[in-house]
C-alpha cells in the first residue's frame, strides 16, 4: 500500500511542477504581449518572437494533458488588436 501512496505522491508532485512552470510561463508571456502592445500603440517597431517562443515552451507542456495550449501571436494579430483599442477609444 505504501508503493501506491508513494507513486500518487511523486506523480502529483510531477503535475504540480508542470502548472506551477505553466503559470510562471503564461505570465511572462502576457507580459511579452503586453509589450508588443504597448509598442505598437506607440507606432514603434515591435517582434512577437519572444511571445511565441514563450508559447512554444507553453504548448511543450501541455502535451502532458494537464495546462492549456496557447495560440502563437502574429505581428497581424497586435496591430488588430491595438485598432480594435484605438477605435473604441474614439
Amino acid at each position: 500500500m505504501s508503493n501506491v501512496h508513494e507513486a500518487i505522491t511523486k506523480h502529483s508532485q510531477k503535475q504540480h511542477e508542470v502548472v506551477k512552470t505553466f503559470l510562471k510561463l503564461d505570465l511572462l508571456r502576457e507580459e511579452y504581449i503586453e509589450e508588443a502592445i504597448t509598442l505598437a500603440k506607440n507606432h514603434q517597431s515591435f517582434s512577437v518572437e519572444k511571445i511565441n517562443r514563450v508559447t512554444n515552451e507553453i504548448n511543450n507542456l501541455a502535451k502532458k494533458g494537464i495546462v492549456p495550449l496557447r495560440k502563437l501571436v502574429s505581428n497581424e494579430m497586435v496591430l488588430d488588436y491595438v485598432k480594435k483599442l484605438t477605435n473604441k477609444k474614439v
